[in-house]
C-alpha cells in the first residue's frame, strides 16, 4: 500500500515557512521597486502594467507545469530550483536595463513564483487533519503577508535608485533558499504516479472557490503592479508610498486569524461576499479621505478585504480533499488566481478610457463579487432548506 503523502514532522513546517518569509520580503520590496524605478532608468511608466502582467502570465504558465516538476524533483528541490531561478532573473534585470529583456525576466520569474507557491502550499497542506490544514494555511498567509509588508518598508530604507536595491533583492532570494536547503529530512514524501492520478479535475472544485481565486487575482494583480505608482501620484501620500503599501499588506496579515476562525464556522461563500463588501467600503473611504490618517485606515481595510479572499477560497476548495488531491487543487487554485492576475492590471489600466481609475476599478470588482457570492450563498441555503419535490 502506498504511504500517505504527509509531512513527517512538525519541524517540516519551519523549512517552507522560513524560505517563504524571506522570499516574501524580497518580492514585497521588488513589487514597489520596479514600477518606481522605471522613470529613473529611462523606461516608460506604462511598463508597470506590462511587467505585472508578464509576471502573472508566467505564474499562469508555471501553474500548468509545476505538478510534474514536484513529482520529479520532490518538494524541497523544486523549491530550491524556483528560488535560484528568481534570483537569476533579478541579477539579469539589475545588469541590463532593456524593456523587452525585463518583460522576459518577469515572465520567467512568474513561472518560478508559481513553483514557490504550489510547493509551499502543498507542502503545508499535505496532512489529513482539516484543522491542522487550516492552522498551517494561517501560518503560511501570515508569513507571506508579513514578509511582503516588511519588504515594502525597505523602499524607505534603501530607496529605488542605483544598484543596491536590486542587489538586496537578489541577496534575499538566495537567503530564502537556505531553510529548505538545510532541512533535507523534513520535506513530504515524494509524489507517486498513483497519487497524482487520484487528483481531481476542475469539475470537482466548487465554483465559488474557483471564482474566489479568480477575483483575488483581479484585485491583487493591480494592487501589486499599479498601487505603488498610484500612491506616488497622490499628493497627500506621495512621500508615504512605502508606508501605505505596508499598511495595505499589514491589513491582509492582521485579518488572517479572523478569516480562519470565521471560515471554520460560517459558509465560505458568504464570507467571500462579506469581505468583498468590506473591500467596496474601503474604496469609499479612500475616495473620501482628506488626510493621510484616513487614507491609511482605508488602505488597512482594503488590504484586509483583498488578501483574505484567496485563503478562504483555497480552504473551501480543499474541504474533504485527500492528500493525493492537494497538489492538483493548489495548482488549479493558482491557475485561477493567475488568470485574474494577468487580466487585472490591463483591465485596470484600460478602465482609464472610461474615466475609471485604479480605486474605482477595485470598487466595481469588489461590489460585483459581493453581490454574486451573496446570491450563490442564498441559493445554496435555499437548496439545503427546501426538500426535493415529492419528499415533503
Amino acid at each position: 500500500m502506498t504511504e500517505p503523502v504527509v509531512s513527517r514532522s512538525h519541524s517540516g513546517v519551519l523549512a517552507p515557512i522560513g524560505g517563504l518569509f524571506l522570499f516574501a520580503v524580497a518580492t514585497g520590496y521588488l513589487m514597489s521597486l520596479l514600477p518606481l524605478s522605471l522613470p529613473t532608468l529611462g523606461m516608460s511608466g506604462t511598463m508597470a502594467a506590462w511587467l505585472a502582467s508578464a509576471l502573472y502570465g508566467g505564474l499562469l504558465l508555471g501553474a500548468l507545469g509545476v505538478e510534474p516538476l514536484i513529482r520529479w524533483m520532490g518538494h524541497r528541490r523544486a523549491l530550491l530550483l524556483s528560488l535560484l531561478v528568481l534570483s537569476l532573473t533579478v541579477a539579469v534585470m539589475a545588469a541590463l536595463h532593456r524593456p523587452e529583456l525585463w518583460l522576459a525576466m518577469r515572465l520567467l520569474a512568474g513561472m518560478a513564483t508559481a513553483g514557490v507557491f504550489v510547493v509551499v502550499e502543498s507542502w503545508l497542506l499535505l496532512v489529513e487533519d482539516e484543522r491542522q490544514r487550516a492552522a498551517r494555511l494561517g501560518i503560511y498567509m501570515a508569513a507571506l503577508y508579513g514578509g511582503n509588508a516588511l519588504g515594502q518598508l525597505m523602499i524607505n530604507v534603501l530607496g529605488f535608485e542605483g544598484a543596491w536595491p536590486m542587489l538586496a533583492v537578489m541577496a534575499l532570494m538566495l537567503l530564502a533558499a537556505l531553510p529548505p536547503l538545510l532541512a533535507g529530512g523534513s520535506a513530504p514524501m515524494p509524489l507517486t504516479e498513483e497519487q497524482s492520478g487520484s487528483s481531481c479535475s476542475p469539475l470537482c472544485v466548487k465554483v465559488p472557490a474557483l471564482l474566489g481565486c479568480l477575483i483575488s487575482g483581479l484585485v491583487l494583480g493591480p494592487l501589486y503592479g499599479l498601487m505603488p505608482v498610484y500612491l506616488h501620484q497622490q499628493v497627500m501620500v506621495s512621500e508615504l508610498t512605502g508606508v501605505m503599501m505596508a499598511l495595505l499588506i499589514l491589513g491582509g496579515m492582521a485579518v488572517q486569524p479572523l478569516g480562519s476562525w470565521l471560515s471554520a464556522r460560517f459558509s465560505k461563500t458568504l464570507l467571500l461576499s462579506l469581505f468583498s463588501l468590506a473591500g467596496a467600503m474601503a474604496v469609499v473611504v479612500l475616495i473620501l479621505a482628506s488626510s493621510p490618517l484616513e487614507f491609511g485606515l482605508g488602505m488597512l481595510l482594503l488590504g484586509a478585504a483583498a488578501f483574505v479572499l484567496y485563503p478562504i477560497a483555497i480552504s473551501q476548495a480543499c474541504e474533504g480533499a485527500t492528500s493525493g488531491q492537494i497538489v492538483r487543487i493548489t495548482q488549479l487554485m493558482l491557475l485561477s488566481y493567475s488568470l485574474g492576475s494577468v487580466s487585472g492590471p490591463l483591465l485596470a489600466q484600460g478602465g482609464q478610457r472610461l474615466n475609471m481609475g485604479l480605486i474605482q476599478y477595485l470598487g466595481v470588482i469588489f461590489l460585483a463579487t459581493a453581490l454574486y457570492m451573496l446570491a450563490a450563498a442564498l441559493r445554496r441555503t435555499s437548496a439545503v432548506v427546501e426538500p426535493p419535490a415529492g419528499m415533503e
